[in-house]
Parts: structure tokens; C-alpha cells; sequence
């Protein structure tokens, strides 16, 4: 009898360990994916910027209109043109009728009127104006249609598969659209030129000496301590929709929320991903862009050594707690021979965990090294046998 009870009660209790699997193992999925993280945003994504590496996502490649997100784009093939020297920003940029006939956000530019291109760029970036983007993008290749092509050009060479421009604006137009991931794609790249990051922070400007007020679109620069970057959007189409970043001890993440509901509800969406996304994650520097790592022998130059930098931040992001095991190897020749040009690519910095490679950052010539002439190289043998004598 005793034994019969036994076996009951075992009975029972593997009963209730099998109805209870089920769901067990599909709470461990859920949390396994999204954290318990939910958003209304039909797509988004969270992203750190120091690799890309997505750290949480919600239909990352569905295709959407991105309203005056666009921009950011539009934005990005300017900088990029003032750097590379095509434009200045002290170029005049002189509105045309074209520009003029912009609906939407705009500064209201007459036919005619000029800004110096900084100026453009500052009411697109932070009054999100339409007929000055249109501007923008006449000044720098002449219309807009050419603009455009460059614009889908610049997204195949980013590798975007889920984005397709058919304006600079963001106004509604059929098969204009992106997604979360390949926005965020933008954004990061964006974020490597200073003047972006300069001219998205901006949050009032006064244009036309104080007579018309720019308010950037962007409230999260005011809202969530460490955003620096982003632009809004709006359509009836798109609905709510923005791609920010923002950065705290030394972690910078990309938040792209597209089509939120309500009003305000795109702020609300992508402060939820940041809080997630910096109470998990850390970021360890190893080295900051440009930080000298060594100086290696240099034969046959004007000097003997030259010293390795890092062309880019060396940082590792990791989920909290799990920063342990992490080794940084210089990966050097013993020497080089001159010439050796600034910027000239001498090796890799690798940071591995555990022994599995996570990163590999280009380590670059500080400065040129010249090669020495014959005469100089056989004084510099000679003083130094001459020292060592």
C-alpha cells in the first residue's frame, strides 16, 4: 500500500513537470530573444555604434516610408562632400523656384535667397526644413534627381538592401522607404564625421539674424541625458518615426524606432531601448582613435623609429559582468623601411576573449617618414658606431 502511494505521487508530480514544460520553454525563447523588451514601433532597432552589432531588433528589415528620417541620408552625402572638398561651407547657396515649391517643414527660402551652406545644412539637420534640403542637394550635384541617384548609390555601397530613395525630403512618395537596421546602417556612418554630430546637437538656431528660430525636432537631445544625434519624422504614412544615438561612459548606441503610433510615442519607444540597452551592456576602451599603442624601428629614414596609432577606437562592448578573459594583441613588423607615409596602414590591434577574436582595429603611421639620402644615411652609421665606440 505504502509503495502503491509512492508510485502515485510520482506519477503526479512527472504529470505536472510535463504540463508545466511547455510554457517553461517558451518563456526561456522569449526572453532569450527580446529580453522582455516590447515596442510599438512596427520596426526597430538597437545597435552599438563601435561595431555595428545589433543587440536587440524587432522586424529589423521590414520596409517602411521613413518621413523626414530621410534626411539623414541627405545629410550624410553633404558632410561627406565637404569633406572629401567638393563644397565648402562657406559656399553660397542660393534658393531655386524648385526649392521654393517645397511643402512641409521648411524656412520658408524665397526664390533667390541665399545661406551659406553651414546655414542649409543646420535648418535641414535641426528645423528639419525641406526646401532648404532641396537646396542642399542642388548646390552640391546640380538637382535633385542627381542628388537622389547618389543617394541610392551611397545605400548600396553601405550594403542596404531594405532602402530606396525617391527624394532628399522625406516627403510621401511611392517607393520611397528604408528599415530600421539599414537606417541605423546610416546613422552610424553619419556619426564618424564631426560636423554631423556637430550640426544634429544643435538644439536652437537663429537663422535670418534672430528673425526666424530653428527648435530642433529631436527632444530626446533635451529628454535623455547622453543623446547627441538623431532626426525625426513624421507622415500620415509613416507615422511617428526617429534614428538617434546617444553615448554614456564610452557605450554609443543607435536607436531606430519607424512608425510608432501616437504623438511623442517615437521618444517614448526609443528611451525604452536605450534604458535597456545601457543597463546590459558595457563598453571597454582599450584604446582611444588615435592613441599612440608603440613606436616600432624604422631602416633607411630620417629617423629611426615611428610611432604606431590607432586609427580607430579600439572598444569592445559586452553584455555587463561578462567583460572577463578579454587579451589585446599588437599585431607589428619588427621594422619597416622608409619612406613611411602618415596614416600608412603597419598592422592590427586584435582584442580577443577567451581566444576568440572579437575586433580587429588598423594601426597607421602617426607621421611620415621620410627616406634618409645616402649621405645621411652613412652619418647616421657613423655616429652611431661612433657612440657605441
Amino acid at each position: 500500500m505504502f509503495a502503491r502511494r509512492i508510485f502515485c505521487t510520482l506519477l503526479a508530480c512527472l504529470f505536472f513537470m510535463v504540463l508545466a514544460l511547455p510554457a517553461w520553454a517558451v518563456k526561456e525563447k522569449e526572453e532569450g530573444t527580446s529580453g522582455g523588451l516590447e515596442t510599438t514601433a512596427e520596426s526597430a532597432v538597437l545597435m552599438e555604434a563601435h561595431s555595428g552589432r545589433v543587440l536587440w531588433s524587432k522586424n529589423p528589415d521590414k520596409e517602411l516610408p521613413m518621413a523626414s528620417v530621410t534626411k539623414i541620408m541627405t545629410l550624410l552625402l553633404a558632410v561627406e562632400a565637404v569633406e572629401q572638398g567638393q563644397v565648402s561651407l562657406k559656399d553660397r547657396v542660393v534658393a531655386s523656384e524648385n526649392a521654393w515649391e517645397m511643402g512641409g517643414s521648411q524656412i520658408y527660402l524665397e526664390p533667390g535667397e541665399e545661406f551659406s551652406l553651414e546655414e542649409m545644412l543646420i535648418a535641414v539637420a535641426v528645423g528639419s526644413a525641406n526646401d532648404a534640403s532641396v537646396a542642399v542637394a542642388e548646390h552640391i550635384l546640380g538637382s535633385e534627381e542627381a542628388f537622389v541617384e547618389a543617394m541610392n548609390r551611397r545605400a548600396k555601397e553601405l550594403g542596404l538592401k531594405h532602402t530606396h530613395f525617391v527624394n532628399c525630403t522625406g516627403l510621401p512618395a511611392p517607393g520611397h522607404y528604408t528599415s530600421a537596421y539599414d537606417m541605423a546602417v546610416i546613422l552610424r556612418e553619419c556619426l564618424k564625421y564631426p560636423l554631423f554630430r556637430r550640426i544634429s546637437s544643435i538644439y536652437e538656431y537663429d537663422l535670418r539674424g534672430g528673425k526666424f528660430k530653428l527648435w530642433n525636432t529631436n527632444k530626446l537631445l533635451k529628454w535623455y541625458e547622453g543623446v547627441d544625434a538623431g532626426k525625426t519624422g513624421w507622415t500620415n504614412e509613416a507615422k511617428y518615426c526617429l534614428a538617434s544615438s546617444a553615448v554614456r561612459d564610452g557605450l554609443r548606441l543607435i536607436v531606430v524606432v519607424l512608425g510608432t503610433p501616437e504623438p511623442k510615442s517615437h521618444f517614448r519607444e526609443s528611451i525604452k531601448l536605450y534604458k535597456y540597452g545601457f543597463a546590459r551592456y558595457k563598453a571597454v576602451n582599450i584604446y582611444p582613435a588615435g592613441a599612440r599603442v608603440k613606436s616600432i624601428p624604422v631602416s633607411k629614414g630620417v629617423v629611426d623609429r615611428v610611432d604606431v596609432v590607432a586609427r580607430e577606437q579600439v572598444t569592445v562592448v559586452t553584455p555587463k559582468g561578462e567583460d572577463r578573459g578579454l587579451s589585446t594583441h599588437l599585431e607589428l613588423p619588427a621594422s619597416v623601411t622608409a619612406p613611411v607615409k602618415k596614416g600608412q596602414q603597419l598592422g592590427f590591434c586584435i582584442v580577443k576573449k577567451n581566444g576568440q577574436e572579437l575586433l580587429r582595429v588598423p594601426l597607421v603611421a602617426r607621421y611620415e617618414v621620410k627616406k634618409a639620402s645616402l649621405m645621411q644615411q652613412i652619418k647616421k652609421v657613423f655616429f652611431r658606431q661612433h657612440s657605441i665606440g
